[in-house]
């Protein structure tokens, strides 16, 4: 009984340490616009012990971390289908280190695909776009 309970909290801690490890690989900088016109806003977010100029850094860490490594991930090639619904001006800028890997991504909301993107991340901008 024992051992099949250490053998569990072992098998727990493998899957949860390299999480925990690549947490600290997460360095990004996110330069948001409400619209074409707008003043870009410059946030950031660190997450080896969570800072930024994000509201909030801790919680968006965990909320990001918990997304995986796919947060950022492009639209799979052959989705050619979008649909054709307009989800607002807004823009966004997304560089950095992402899970140790370089990220650099543009996010709208020009159509159906570009909307299920930035609704993933929505939660790393201001709060009048979610």
């Amino acid at each position: 009984m024992h051992r099949i309970a250490l053998t569990a909290l072992l098998a727990l801690a493998a899957l949860v340490l390299p999480v925990t490890a690549l947490a600290g690989a997460i360095d990004l900088r996110l330069t948001y616009r409400a619209d074409e016109a707008a003043t870009p806003l410059v946030l950031t977010l660190h997450c080896g012990g969570p800072s930024g100029t994000v509201p909030h850094p801790a919680a968006t860490c965990r909320r990001l971390i918990a997304l995986g490594d796919k947060a950022f991930a492009p639209t799979p090639r052959g989705m050619r289908a979008c649909a054709q619904v307009y989800g607002g001006p807004q823009t966004a800028l997304v560089t950095g280190v992402y899970f140790g890997r370089p990220v650099w991504t543009r996010l709208s909301r020009v159509d159906g695909c570009a909307n299920a993107r930035w609704n993933k991340v929505a939660f790393l901008f201001p709060s009048a776009t979610s």
